[in-house]
């Protein structure tokens, strides 16, 4: 893990945008197109915002989100939605959009196409992820059984989940195609999020998942 504290969060999302730039400009050197999964919530807000301005082969990226509700892709709690109108805008409306869901009643049913669908993009070029206070990445949350499906060694692309009180069914990216990725950033703000992950060092994936993805990853953190 590599800890990176800024100033303030203006300053970790032009730094950030920046650095996730030059990354897939990189990646595009040496692949036709490259693969970029980001999360959806209220974190990756503002790093999108300076994202999408980037000079870049925007049309050779193909964009997708960490996890999804499985809801219309035009609900407000879509991560879908939040993505498309936040980092597909400007000159990265040129992206690829794969979104993590499909016409179909749950997401069990589903699986089988989505994960046709992201074959060709792994592993991952690039990942972007937050954390919640309870050390959940994605939609893994900690001891569950679906979380313990995800960390298996052989655990397919996607994972259905059913979180207890949400109020709909979830899809995700499971541990060994996030911690997969080629290049893997974690966005966190603020002293609580800042004490979860000192104190998810010292837990078990099944208790913190983020430890899980947390080997080689670039930790951004401001207050």
């Amino acid at each position: 893990m590599n800890f990176i504290e800024y100033a303030d969060r203006d300053m970790l999302a032009i730094e950030l945008a920046n650095r996730l730039a030059g990354e897939l400009k990189k990646a595009l050197l040496h692949h036709e197109t490259v693969s970029l999964a980001v999360p959806g919530g209220t974190t990756p807000g503002p790093v999108f915002d300076a994202l999408c301005a980037a000079r870049l082969e925007w049309e050779r990226v193909h964009v997708l989100p960490t996890d999804e509700r499985w809801v219309a892709q035009d609900d407000p709690r879509s991560n879908g939605r939040m993505i498309r109108e936040r980092l597909l805008v400007d000159r990265a409306a040129a992206a690829r959009f794969l979104p993590l869901h499909a016409p179909a009643e749950t997401p069990e049913q589903a699986l089988p196409d989505l994960e046709a669908m992201l074959a060709p993009e792994l592993p991952l070029s690039l990942l972007l992820l937050g954390m919640g206070a309870d050390m959940h990445v994605a939609s893994l949350f900690p001891d569950t059984p679906a979380m313990r499906a995800a960390l298996a060694p052989d655990a397919p692309a996607l994972v259905a989940l059913h979180p207890e009180g949400a109020p709909e069914p979830r899809i995700s990216l499971t541990v060994p195609v996030l911690d997969g990725a080629l290049c893997k950033h974690l966005v966190i703000y603020g002293a609580e999020k800042r004490e979860a992950l000192d104190k998810a060092l010292y837990l078990t994936p099944e208790e913190a998942p983020v430890t899980a993805i947390l080997n080689e990853t670039n930790v951004h953190w401001a207050e």
